[in-house]
């Protein structure tokens, strides 16, 4: 076997850390954000011990409200600003409470009113700024132009033409460059406030990931391997896409029949020309990446197996059940991102159907791969799942964000399963299979552990973030600070530090 390339000091120790996403953090203003209940969050990990805190991509969502389909591969969610920081500046006029649901995001209702004060700020900036203020915006726009020019005018693009690029007027979807400039031209203010909002959010998020710093606490970012179709990433570099003369995707990506679903995942997102972007030596994956790893500290990179091969599905099949695998860039991509990056902090999700080519490419590259415990009893000891089987690099999870909770996989799992975790865990209460999963976990030889959140606190199935296939009603779940507590930060700690992890 080819040896291992040496993995990331970060994920090569034994730490700990709990995943949730900001939307999910309380806040008067309808979701979560960068806002100072993310401050009081990370105090809360700092109490509990932990040393990482795993969130979703950060970037727009799109369709369904999903941050995994955003309009841009670069820029930042405009929707985790955090507005009281802008009425702090003097932009924005102190905003009422608007009784938004605390433990639910009402995205029809929070969206519209955060763009509503965004774009009052815009205004705010643009008659009450200083000159070091304009600047900063002037100076981050030009650091920034490589990805926030197209950004800001596919932006604006969508408000004049509609969603779908490829029905805008031909010079503009096929991006004439003085069709472009006339565009430009007309609507200098509306870029300069997408510029606006970027900066905002570039300014936010990196004085919270200092705050996490301070505390000990690193950032694990998460990458989904492929983007949206109607994105300014496919727009701007349409050739790097298996895409028709009128840009519609010949193919879109999934994944096959598995444990999610008996007819597999259409995501239908358009797939990479890898073969053209191998000629520019993967160069918009290197700027991804570069950019991505100024903003957090480690990359989970979503559905890594679509390195080794990717399922293939015909744009007119309404199932993933067409599909057939087709071969991604393999090892060559990592070593050509690795000889200008250096060696990646990257975890790497293998869950799903994964053939020894994806775990040798996975090995060869040095980054752990993950195991989700609710995957272990369903057959034998061997279960790769099972705690006793995990190595070193590997990162243990309880759930994701894709499966339901712990206490919520209980209450539906099968008398085989429950009598298979009994026998390995011992005679858990339903009360306490949370904690007895995550004691097992913390006590593997896996380097690092990631327990979401909703298990920590113990919660059932109605408070899981996402259900795969499901187009709507998920990424809404939030939490109030009354359903926590101090309890399960220490118990997490004392465990942690028993088991060398605090």
């Amino acid at each position: 076997m080819t040896p291992a390339a040496p993995g990331h000091p970060l994920l090569a120790r034994r730490t700990s850390g709990v995943l949730l996403h900001l939307t999910s953090l309380p806040g008067r203003h309808g979701s979560g954000d960068m806002g100072i209940a993310a401050v009081h969050f990370l105090d809360w990990l700092a109490l509990a011990g932990q040393s990482l805190w795993q969130i979703l991509p950060l970037t727009p969502p799109g369709a369904g409200h999903s941050p995994y389909q955003s309009p841009s591969a670069f820029a930042g969610s405009p929707w985790l600003v955090d507005l009281d920081d802008l009425v702090a500046c003097g932009w924005l006029a102190p905003l009422p409470d608007a009784g938004f649901d605390t433990r639910h995001c009402d995205f029809a209702r929070v969206i519209p009113y955060r763009l509503r004060a965004l774009r009052a700020a815009w205004q705010g900036f643009s008659e009450h700024a200083g000159e070091p203020e304009k600047a900063a915006l002037a100076d981050f726009t030009h650091h920034h132009s490589e990805w926030l020019d197209d950004y800001a005018l596919f932006m604006v693009l969508q408000a004049r033409h509609g969603p779908d690029w490829p029905d805008w007027p031909p010079a503009l979807a096929h991006r004439d460059p003085r069709a472009l400039q006339s565009v430009r031209d007309e609507t200098v203010g509306e870029l300069g406030f997408w510029h606006f909002v970027q900066w905002r959010f570039h300014v936010q998020w990196q004085r919270l990931r200092e705050e996490a710093h301070s505390r000990g606490i690193h950032i694990v970012g998460d990458v989904p391997i492929f983007v949206a179709h109607q994105s300014a990433d496919v727009w701007a570099h349409a050739d790097q896409f298996l895409l028709d003369a009128q840009g519609l995707p010949d193919v879109v990506a999934g994944v096959p029949p598995d444990y999610f679903s008996a007819t597999g995942q259409r995501w239908g997102n358009p797939l990479y020309r890898w073969d053209r972007m191998a000629l520019d030596n993967y160069r918009w994956w290197k700027q991804r990446m570069a950019h991505l790893l100024t903003l957090v500290d480690v990359a989970r990179l979503d559905h890594f197996r679509g390195f080794e091969a990717n399922w293939k599905i015909p744009a007119n099949e309404p199932t993933a059940q067409g599909g057939h695998w087709s071969p991604g860039p393999g090892r060559a991509f990592f070593q050509s991102i690795r000889e200008e990056l250096g060696t990646l902090p990257i975890i790497a999700e293998d869950l799903g159907i994964i053939t020894e080519d994806v775990t040798r490419l996975r090995r060869a590259c040095g980054f752990p791969g993950m195991r989700v415990m609710q995957f272990a009893f369903g057959d034998n000891a061997r279960n790769p799942y099972l705690p006793h089987n995990f190595g070193r690099c590997t990162v243990a999870y309880t759930g994701t964000h894709d499966n339901n909770t712990t206490v919520g996989w209980w209450a539906n799992a099968s008398e085989n399963e429950r009598q298979a975790a009994r026998q390995y865990l011992g005679q858990v209460t339903d009360s306490e299979i949370h904690w007895a999963m995550i004691q097992s976990l913390s006590q593997s030889v896996a380097n690092t552990l990631v327990v979401p959140f909703q298990d920590v606190l113990g919660l059932d199935g109605q408070h899981r973030m996402n259900t795969p296939g499901q187009p709507e009603g998920c990424w809404s779940w939030r939490f109030a600070w009354a359903d926590v507590g101090d309890e399960p930060a220490r118990r997490l700690s004392s465990m942690l530090r028993a088991h060398g992890r605090a």
